[in-house]
């Protein structure tokens, strides 16, 4: 479930879901925008390892990793609360690129 998270993420830029469901997705597209701003073959083989989709994985090394060049070490995304969901009450949050 993750996995296709991280790479609807990547995809759409931004994504709506639950807070504890953001702040995995997250740790996960942080570890590979680093992945992209390395840029060698092995990195692109660790990325394609975790993300579902080999366009996302083209996205990640040439246009997200450039423009993320300029951070030296994390901080890609932002993580807004939006307070509890009317069904169950969970705590909902939007993530998205910084930027």
């Amino acid at each position: 479930m993750l996995r296709t998270m991280v790479t609807d993420f990547i995809r759409h830029e931004s994504i709506k879901t639950t807070d504890s469901k953001a702040k995995e997705v997250r740790r996960m597209a942080e570890k590979i925008i680093t992945l992209g701003k390395k840029g060698t073959l092995h990195h692109r083989r660790q990325a394609s390892a975790l993300l579902t989709d080999e366009y996302i994985v083209k996205k990640v090394f040439e246009v997200l990793a450039p423009r993320f060049e300029a951070r030296e070490k994390g901080g890609y995304t932002r993580l807004t609360k939006l307070g509890p969901r009317k069904g169950d009450a969970a705590e909902m949050a939007v993530l998205e690129f910084v930027e």
